[in-house]
């Protein structure tokens, strides 16, 4: 048993070991390149410096305007997070009680139908539409946000929700609570591992998106980390040190979150599975 479980296991540890090789190479290569000057860098790529200049770090802040481009991506992720977690919420358990009736049963099929639509098919007469309506700012990439991830957002909580018995709403209906009390009081904190998971995954996607705001903001002032890191590369892209330590800066804040939020989503999930 001892001999077959070794044997099981080994192309596993061999698939991870070079998973994680693949993933650790380009950010040592990164980090390497970050702290070189043009001419050591000229002299090898993947060694490591002989004296790391620390200097490149705030230079690429003061250049790209680091700190207002890192206000802007927390002010329009932390946004849209609290709005996709609370519409969302309310729309997936609307659906999920009244699966029965055929509007409701029908509006389930178009949002899970809208999921297999790719989004650059909409961006465009998107883009449009909120330029006529005057919302081409970050307002209204904040609701393109909540609106683009209503389909997958909502599938998750429907199937969330039918894992949760009827009757403790049942009991909360005899009690006299209205149907707006018993999800906030009831229904909301028992999403818990759900809203966290739906949290996490809306942060990760509107903090690192590039192509959504590069259509949608036209203002400089506006700009994400992501664009003002493209815009940055057109600027220096002979200066790789300079580059590559922007790039580190722009990915610090992500890498922070997901270490710090990466045994939640993982807890959330077994739980969603296990109710």
């Amino acid at each position: 048993m001892g001999s077959h479980r070794r044997f099981v296991n080994m192309p596993a540890m061999v698939v991870a070991f070079v998973g994680a090789c693949v993933i650790l190479f380009p950010m040592y290569m990164a980090v390497v390149v970050s702290f070189k000057n043009p001419q050591e860098l000229a002299q090898s790529v993947l060694a490591w410096p002989s004296l790391p200049v620390w200097s490149n770090y705030p230079t690429a802040m003061r250049v790209t305007h680091y700190f207002h481009s890192l206000w802007n991506s927390f002010a329009i992720t932390s946004t849209s997070v609290v709005l996709t977690v609370l519409l969302h919420s309310m729309a997936g358990y609307a659906l999920a009680r009244n699966m029965h009736k055929r509007f409701f049963r029908y509006l389930y099929y178009y949002f899970f139908a809208a999921m297999f639509v790719p989004f650059p098919i909409l961006m465009l007469p998107l883009v449009r539409q909120m330029s006529h309506l005057g919302l081409a700012d970050r307002a209204g990439l904040i609701i393109l946000y909540v609106v683009y991830g209503i389909s997958q957002n909502v599938f998750l909580y429907v199937g969330y929700l039918k894992s949760i018995p009827i009757e403790l709403e049942e009991a909360a209906l005899v009690d006299g609570a209205s149907r707006f009390r018993i999800f906030w009081t009831i229904m909301f904190p028992l999403m818990g591992p759900m809203n966290a998971t739906v949290a996490i995954l809306t942060a990760l996607w509107a903090w690192n998106d590039f192509l959504l705001p590069l259509v949608m903001l036209s203002n400089p002032n506006w700009y994400t980390l992501p664009l003002v890191q493209y815009a940055f590369q057109s600027q220096y892209s002979t200066n790789y040190s300079l580059a590559f330590a922007s790039y580190i800066l722009a990915l610090l804040p992500m890498v922070l979150f997901y270490l710090i939020c990466q045994r939640w989503i993982v807890s959330n999930v077994t739980k969603g599975a296990i109710r």
